[in-house]
């Protein structure tokens, strides 16, 4: 069975500086229609930061839609800032949230954050090698962060208390756990 479902119509719901929402009408693949409410989101990165000491960075901030503090990997919306591209968001989004430069960025992967209702897509970078700005650059507006170095032990210790809930963040420090003994 073909489980594509067909958009009939798109009515627009909202129109947002970060976010846009459609309400989709859809044929099922059984001939039956449907409704879908569809976020659309800029893609974006995330990035394990790893320091010469071999500890990664990682920042506390408070969100909104949680209304609590979450401890994060960098990352950040791809936008015009960066001529669309997602290596340029991570040079841009390291300068911002942490004030430094990675002579070494690979990346490591790419996911959709929650393909239920959005299609926001985010590519995981590694960024290591890494030496302070000369130039920083203006962080977003309202944006307010602190950075701190945790060892490996001390961010596997983290999520399993509870203390790390984001998904991204917990996907860095697995891949950091994965490939740890070989160097990375």
């Amino acid at each position: 069975m073909d489980l594509e479902e067909k958009v009939l119509g798109v009515e627009p719901k909202y129109d947002g500086s970060i976010i846009n929402v459609k309400k989709q009408t859809v044929e099922l693949p059984n001939g039956e229609t449907s409704t879908r409410d569809v976020v659309h989101h800029s893609n974006a990165v995330g990035i394990l930061v790893l320091t010469k000491n071999n500890k990664m960075l990682l920042e506390t901030q408070w969100r909104a839609p949680v209304a609590k503090e979450t401890i994060e990997i960098p990352a950040g919306k791809v936008d015009s800032r960066d001529h669309g591209t997602a290596l340029d968001t991570v040079v841009r989004e390291l300068n911002e949230e942490t004030r430094y430069k990675a002579n070494n960025i690979k990346r490591i992967t790419g996911f959709y954050s929650s393909v239920g209702f959005c299609d926001e897509y985010m590519d995981l970078y590694l960024a290591t090698d890494l030496e302070p700005v000369q130039d920083e650059l203006p962080r977003d507006q309202g944006e307010y962060l602190r950075i701190k170095e945790y060892s490996l032990d001390e961010a596997m210790a983290m999520i399993e208390s509870g203390e790390i809930e984001d998904a991204k963040t917990i996907t860095a420090i697995y891949y950091w756990k994965l490939h740890d003994k070989i160097g990375l």
